[in-house]
């Protein structure tokens, strides 16, 4: 296998292009679905690969409770430089699983905190808090459910009542799609390989998207949409619930509104492959896809190996 058994840790790298590319010509909400899949199934298969190699490096170890076959020279002869390369695997692991559950723990947090927050308050759908800080969020539903909206009275204040209900179809739309999972996949990916970090903030600009073209739907309307949007970026700092869908999550607003400005995006999927856009999209899906091919097929051949060398 040679090196090629360490190709899932790099392969993520090839992603970054599909990434640019889906935000520009898919439909967001395909978009976000191709890019939440595409990072989950690269970040499974880094972590197991590294996995592998951390058992293969460190199976020579005395004392350890592996498979006296896993030590044979035979098995130790796909990984290169296999001591070195698990034993630095031992650490990297360390910090994937640390870093997996402090974004669950975190993740988990703020929806208790949240939910304690408006623990009080009546079991209707839009949850507006006397608050002097602007902003709006959606909230997941711990049991299935459609979860609430959250709004600040300051919020709702700077902006007229059309502007108000693209705000309130924008979050609608976040609980509808349940972006908060495609959110929460593409974190945990980014922290198992941070080569994938590009298509966390893909995906983040996609659900915000989705949710905007949403809005101006329901609102119909894009111009009184792109207006809420910018009027909600000017007035806030920050997001107040980190990780959760917000209507002005930090980002890049100007391109959502200009997204907004235009018309709307075409369903049908990729442009035309005759376009130079479409040429460009077909070779970034054909490379994305070979980088999942390679990534599965280094993980199997090295499992294929322990698997073969495992006494019955």
């Amino acid at each position: 296998m040679g090196v090629f058994v360490f190709l899932p840790l790099v392969l993520p790298l090839t992603a970054w292009p599909v990434a640019r590319l889906a935000e520009q010509h898919l439909h967001p909400r395909s978009a976000t679905c191709l890019l939440a899949g595409v990072a989950a199934v690269l970040a499974v298969c880094s972590t197991l690969c590294l996995g592998l190699i951390m058992v293969v490096g460190t199976a020579q170890l005395p004392g350890n409770p592996l498979p006296d076959g896993w030590s044979d020279p035979e098995v130790r002869a796909a990984v290169p430089y296999d001591e070195i390369a698990g034993r630095a695997a031992i650490p990297a692991l360390a910090a994937v699983a640390v870093a997996g559950v402090r974004t669950l723990w975190r993740h988990l947090r703020v929806r208790r905190r949240a939910a304690r927050a408006l623990a009080g308050l009546p079991g209707s759908r839009v949850a507006v808090l006397p608050d002097g800080a602007p902003y709006a969020y959606a909230l997941p539903a711990r049991r299935p459910g459609p979860g609430r909206i959250v709004v600040s009275t300051a919020m709702l204040a700077r902006l007229d009542s059309r502007e108000r209900r693209a705000l309130f179809a924008h979050e609608r739309a976040h609980l509808a799609g349940r972006h908060h999972r495609y959110l929460l996949a593409v974190q945990l990916a980014a922290r198992a390989n941070p080569f994938l970090l590009p298509l966390r903030t893909a995906t983040e600009f996609c659900t915000e998207r989705w949710a905007d073209e949403e809005a101006a739907q329901a609102v119909g309307d894009r111009r009184v949409t792109a207006r809420a949007v910018g009027k909600a970026a000017l007035i806030t700092r920050h997001a107040p619930m980190a990780g959760l869908a917000s209507f002005a999550v930090p980002g890049p607003v100007p391109r959502r509104v200009a997204a907004l400005l235009r018309p709307g995006p075409p369903v049908r999927g990729w442009p035309s492959a005759l376009t130079p856009a479409g040429i460009a999209a077909l070779v970034a899906a054909a490379g994305t896809l070979a980088s999942a091919l390679s990534s599965v097929n280094a993980t199997v051949a090295l499992f294929l190996v322990l698997q073969a060398a495992t006494p019955l």
